[in-house]
């Protein structure tokens, strides 16, 4: 048990006991399976107004459909993102801020591992597209309304990046910026270790410039929600094997189930004890430490550089 009052085995209903989301507004990247259908479960329990944004809208919807069935006063919709296509991000974006619904809580929890090499449809390595550059477009894309409403609402916006333990397995380098999409020095536990490095350090580089701005009323974290049983993001026949070097890295590789996997997204989204908390790195519903190279500030400030331009190359590739 952490200082939290919570642990590893802590599941997602538990540690929102008691919390009202009611008046609250939040969007979930990756809402079809696995940990992401339990974050909108949860939330939609508590009172919040959940936006499911997800590649498979059909799926999404029966998603949506069982949720208001188990809580049928649940405000649960469905609408359409895939993060690996810069112009879905973009009509994505467009689309919710033309809506002109509020943005309290943005929950980038979409991802993929170690997927073979792959480009998107904008030709960036997949998992780095997916996992990074489209959750990086859509936070900056969807900031305004997050200002605007934490200024309107007078409660704190929060951004959560989920990450993973597995940013510690990323290349010696940390991000081969040059070679992103270079096949040659590509490994797929290594990208994926690369993507989820960057997914903290996008938290954390965002905080800083927030603060910078002088904003306070809007924090930006990254956590761990730790190794899952029965989630798609990881299939053996896909990805392959774990190595062994990185279920070291992972400690004990325990598994949680989903409803403790969604525990930390949940907790970090809602819980009065995370007001105020930015730039921080969470696990097991409690603050945790992050790799060396997950704190470097010089590589943190690259990776937001190189983002920027990606996002705005791409941009006008499709002018």
């Amino acid at each position: 048990m952490g200082s939290s009052g919570f642990s590893s085995s802590s599941t997602a209903e538990e540690v929102t006991q008691g919390i009202n989301g009611s008046g609250l507004t939040a969007i979930v990247t990756g809402t079809t399976h696995g940990i992401g259908t339990e974050t909108a479960r949860v939330l939609a329990l508590r009172g919040v107004h959940v936006i499911m944004a997800a590649r498979d809208v059909i799926a999404a919807k029966a998603v949506k459909e069982a949720i208001l069935k188990e809580i049928p006063t649940a405000k649960v919709d469905a609408m359409e993102l895939d993060l690996s296509s810069m112009t879905s991000v973009r009509k994505f974006a467009l689309e919710y801020i033309s809506s002109g619904l509020p943005l309290n809580i943005l929950i980038n929890n979409a991802g993929i591992s170690a997927f073979p090499f792959t480009l998107s449809k904008d030709n960036i390595e997949l998992q780095f597209a997916t996992n990074h550059l489209g959750h990086f477009l859509l936070t900056n894309l969807l900031l305004d309304t997050l200002k605007k409403t934490a200024s309107e609402s007078k409660k704190e916006g929060r951004i959560i990046i989920v990450s993973s333990d597995g940013h510690q397995y990323t290349y010696p380098e940390g991000i081969l910026f040059d070679k992103i999409n270079d096949e040659s020095s590509y490994q797929k536990w290594h990208a994926y270790g690369q993507s989820k490095l960057a997914n903290i350090l996008h938290a954390n580089e965002l905080t800083r410039l927030l603060k910078e701005d002088g904003i306070d009323n809007i924090t930006a974290n990254s956590l761990h929600p730790g190794a899952i049983m029965d989630t798609n993001i990881y299939k053996p026949e896909i990805n392959g094997p774990v190595p062994t070097d990185l279920i070291n890295r992972l400690g004990s590789f325990l598994l949680k189930n989903i409803q403790q996997g969604a525990a930390t997204t949940c907790y970090v989204a809602l819980h009065p004890q995370v007001r105020g908390i930015s730039g921080e790195y969470f696990s097991d519903n409690n603050l945790a430490k992050a790799s060396s190279l997950a704190k470097d500030t010089n590589l943190a400030k690259k990776l937001w550089d190189f983002s920027m331009k990606t996002i705005d190359y791409n941009t006008h590739e499709q002018i």
